[in-house]
């Protein structure tokens, strides 16, 4: 079972940057970044495979960095030129596989306000 705990979320200016945490009980095979959006759903934002793999949403592409720190099993999420459309609550997603299934934890979530 693997506990997940983000960090770093806050109240940031219209272009400014932020970054996210997400510290892991445990190693994942995966983690990701989702986000809620405003009809309670949770959208893709950044995953990353092992310590190279990484995918973005369109909507953050080339603003958005993700990253991870294998002896801390710390996942990163650097924002830059923030939105006020990315003002919203974010969730680390890892994902652990099993010799006969996957398993996928979720954090808590962490809330970042971009300010307009």
């Amino acid at each position: 079972q693997l506990r997940l705990v983000e960090s770093g979320g806050g109240t940031v200016e219209v272009g400014g940057s932020l970054t996210l945490s997400c510290t892991a009980s445990g190693r994942a095979s995966a983690t990701n970044w989702y986000r809620q959006t405003p009809v309670n759903e949770r959208d893709f934002v950044a995953g990353i495979i092992g310590n190279s793999g990484t995918n973005y949403a369109d909507s953050v592409k080339g603003r958005f960095s993700i990253s991870r720190d294998d002896p801390t099993n710390t996942v990163y999420l650097q924002m830059n030129n923030l939105k006020p459309e990315d003002s919203t609550t974010y969730y680390c997603n890892a994902v652990t596989a099993t010799e006969e299934h996957y398993k996928s934890y979720w954090g808590r979530g962490t809330h970042v306000t971009v300010s307009s």
